[in-house]
């Protein structure tokens, strides 16, 4: 049976300063330009390609933005330079001047686009006037907005709005090893043997899928090297003296544990071989 894919939760772009919005806002202008600048009868008859490459470059643009899983490429990643249903919907073929409708629908769809764009554009600018009124987003205000894990933000969130952003991060790192403890039974391993052998692409205790093909067997062994990386390069080091950083690169860090500590919880326990030590 297929896996079900899960769709991504939808990321509001959050933009970091003024000058990202401006260029953001310069680059929609342009594509307001180009598009007002298509000839459109020319288009339909000579079959020029200017709105259509218009219409990718506003798409690619919209992308570039936004990111691939914001509400706004979600919602204008088809967005076409059209107006309408098909050509000739409702009557006969015979009696469609066909290029005619075309052009009209085109023209029609240019200003329904540049009407989007513009509406795109005053968004960006109210985001700048918050952002020069001191209105600006945070990742603390952020934070809570997180779906984490409840075992990572349980020990991670208090640490980390009080403004302990990489003792939060350590927190977090140990919660998931003691998380994966918990789960596999393995009280007797610690680190990164712990992640090997809960997680052995040959024999696992917790297994990510059915181990049916090659393709399962390349995802369970490439997710417990995920795991014992995230002892290796957070827990330890955090014990010890954890690299200080920004707040963004702390919740980056607190989201992985967080991913991990989901996929703990959703790996099945495979029983134990026999003979096998308890």
């Amino acid at each position: 049976m297929a896996k079900a894919i899960r769709a991504p939760e939808i990321e509001p772009k959050l933009f970091c300063d003024v000058e990202e919005i401006d260029r953001a806002i310069f680059k929609l202008q342009r594509r307001i330009k180009e598009i007002e600048e298509i000839d459109i009868p020319a288009a339909v008859a000579r079959h020029t390609g200017a709105d259509d490459t218009a219409q990718s470059n506003l798409r690619n643009s919209i992308l570039e933005i936004y990111g691939p899983h914001s509400p706004e490429y979600r919602e204008h990643k088809t967005i076409s330079i059209w107006a309408g249903g098909p050509v000739g919907a409702g009557v006969g073929y015979m009696d469609v001047n066909v290029d005619g409708e075309i052009i009209d629908r085109k023209t029609a769809g240019r200003t329904h686009v540049i009407g989007i764009i513009n509406g795109l554009i005053a968004r960006l600018r109210e985001k700048r006037e918050d952002l020069q009124a001191g209105d600006t987003p945070t990742p603390s205000t952020y934070f809570e907005k997180l779906n984490l894990h409840p075992r990572i933000s349980g020990v991670a969130r208090d640490l980390f709005l009080d403004g302990h952003h990489f003792e939060a991060v350590f927190a977090a790192a140990k919660a998931l090893v003691n998380f994966v403890k918990e789960r596999s039974g393995r009280h007797d391993l610690d680190g990164a043997p712990l992640m090997r052998a809960v997680f052995s692409k040959n024999s696992p205790v917790l297994a990510f899928n059915d181990a049916k093909d090659q393709t399962d067997g390349d995802e369970q062994e490439g997710l417990m090297h995920l795991f014992e990386g995230a002892v290796l390069g957070i827990r330890n080091p955090g014990g010890h003296s954890f690299p200080e950083g920004s707040e963004q690169r702390a919740i980056e860090y607190i989201s992985l544990l967080s991913l991990l500590a989901y996929l703990v919880q959703e790996a099945k326990k495979r029983p134990k071989p026999s003979g096998q030590a308890p």
